[in-house]
């Protein structure tokens, strides 16, 4: 029996299936496909944005320099300033100014070397995260399709055809159709679609008639990208035509002809898919023992790249709290905070989506609405606004502190010596960062040397903080002043580490 099932082989459930691993959990990820190879997941059609959250969860287990280097990116690690972002992105097609960003409202950003945010490829992302799986020792099976799931006070069992695989735990992983949310009874609630959005390579006769970029017209939306015959449309349908058909180029051709007002011929369709803006989300991340994450627990359109990202979060979020689990030193209730802690963002994603297709919705309501939005992003809040939700940094999980910092990802604090907390949690423990000059807090540090590592140093921006303790997905757990109290630093420790180890 392993410790964990993971039914999804994308990004999501490699990304579990490490972090899980990282900590010596016996962990099998069963894919349907069975090949991890794809045409829609290479370049051009699968290309995607990593957030500043993702990339530092890449950053934050070692992994970065593998991605950038897979992604064709270069990055200055030894920065000594937090330079201003240099793409923000969109909002309903409306492209913003990353020169209107306000840096000195974001009072937690320090130098890093994860970017605010990577353009890559899925194949990529994909790539690096199988290869520091087999490292981590986990099991991956192709071709395998779950049809039942039967689950007990003890463990589940996962059943593809003849053959049977039992954990203790079951985590679907398996996208916007999962078969695990189906089998596991899971409620999915939202809101149904308002147009079919397509992205497609193709032969553009006349591609001069398309305007390069996001393009809002009177009938919807068209995106020329960068790389030659790579085109998205978004038509306002009511979501009729979905991935249940293979869209043709007469129905290709007629769409891009209606939503950019042109009489553009599409020709030599070399490959395409469909997608809609449907906006759902279980009720609950966990039934007994098997859990969702990314897709499998959240659908939305594609608009500003928050899927991939936010299922990364579930994954980074459920990964040290499931292995904590399994080697039983979880306190109570740790395992509840998932669904109490990724269910807010989810749900505030599907409504960013949401409000993003309200905005594009074509006639006079959503004309007017576009108005106002590129009134709000010509400022300086506004840009700030949307850079921050774009890039996660609006991320705060509510765990009971006013201090500020308490609950956002912690930022990349610098030791005089070089050192980076980023450097630190390359192990998936804990990190209780100590920067008082007589290394306050060591003692009580040391009661949960095992599951949090402990550094002490003067740092070269210290934020006017005496001590921070980091929870292994990089959220803030507690932070101290210049004198830390040593019993609110083991209360915070005790609360997400589970009691002190015993000498």
């Amino acid at each position: 029996m392993h410790d964990v099932v993971i039914v999804g082989a994308g990004p999501v459930g490699l990304f579990l299936a490490c972090e899980l691993g990282l900590t010596g959990c016996s962990v099998l990820v069963l894919e349907r496909e069975p090949e991890p190879g794809s045409p829609l997941k290479a370049e051009p059609l699968g290309m995607r944005g990593l957030s500043a959250a993702s990339t530092e969860a890449f950053y934050r287990r070692g992994m970065l320099h593998p991605l950038l280097t897979a992604s064709g990116v270069s990055v200055n690690p030894d920065a000594d300033e937090a330079s201003p972002p240099r793409f923000v992105g969109h909002f309903a097609g409306m492209m913003l100014d990353p020169a209107k960003v306000d840096v000195a409202a974001l009072p937690f950003r320090l130098p890093t070397p994860a970017p605010d945010v990577l353009m890559t490829y899925l194949e990529a992302v994909e790539a690096v995260l199988a290869e520091q799986a087999a490292k981590l020792g986990v099991d991956v099976l192709r071709g395998v399709t779950v049809s039942a799931i039967a689950q007990n006070d003890e463990g589940v069992v996962a059943q593809a055809g003849a053959d049977s695989y039992a954990a203790r735990w079951l985590v679907g992983c398996d996208g916007g159709r999962s078969t695990v949310r189906r089998l596991a009874g899971f409620d999915f609630v939202g809101t149904e679609p308002q147009f079919t959005g397509y992205t497609m390579q193709a032969t553009i006769a006349e591609p001069e008639q398309l305007r390069p970029g996001f393009n809002l017209t009177p009938t919807g939306m068209y995106i020329r990208m960068p790389s030659e015959g790579h085109i998205g449309m978004m038509d306002f349908d009511g979501g009729a035509f979905d991935r249940s058909q293979q869209p043709t180029r007469d129905h290709l051709q007629a769409v891009l002809r209606r939503v950019s007002g042109t009489d553009v011929t599409v020709s030599d369709v070399r490959l395409a898919s469909s997608f809609t803006d449907r906006a759902m989300q279980t009720t609950t991340y966990r039934q007994g023992r098997v859990l969702l994450a990314g897709d499998a627990a959240h659908i939305h359109s594609p608009l500003g790249g928050q899927g991939l990202n936010t299922g990364i979060g579930d994954a980074v979020n459920l990964g040290w709290k499931l292995a904590a689990t399994v080697h039983g030193h979880a306190p109570e209730g740790l395992l509840d905070t998932y669904t109490g802690e990724r269910h807010p963002i989810g749900a505030a994603v599907l409504d960013w989506s949401r409000a993003q297709v309200a905005a594009m919705r074509p006639g006079p309501h959503g004309q007017a609405i576009q108005g106002v939005v590129r009134d709000l992003i010509g400022t300086r809040d506004g840009t700030t606004y949307v850079f921050e939700r774009l890039s996660g940094s609006w991320v705060r999980y509510d765990l009971g502190s006013e201090h500020p910092l308490v609950g956002r990802s912690a930022p990349d604090l610098r030791l005089e010596d070089g050192t980076r907390l980023g450097d630190l949690m390359h192990d998936g423990r804990g990190v209780a960062l100590d920067l008082t000059v007589d290394g306050r807090l060591r003692g009580s540090a040391m009661r949960w040397e095992s599951r949090i590592r402990y550094a002490a140093g003067p740092a070269r921006n210290d934020l006017g903080l005496g001590a921070v303790l980091v929870r292994p997905d990089g959220t803030v757990a507690w932070a101290g002043d210049r004198t830390p109290d040593r019993e609110a630093f083991e209360r915070a420790a005790g609360r997400w580490f589970g009691g002190p180890e015993v000498s």
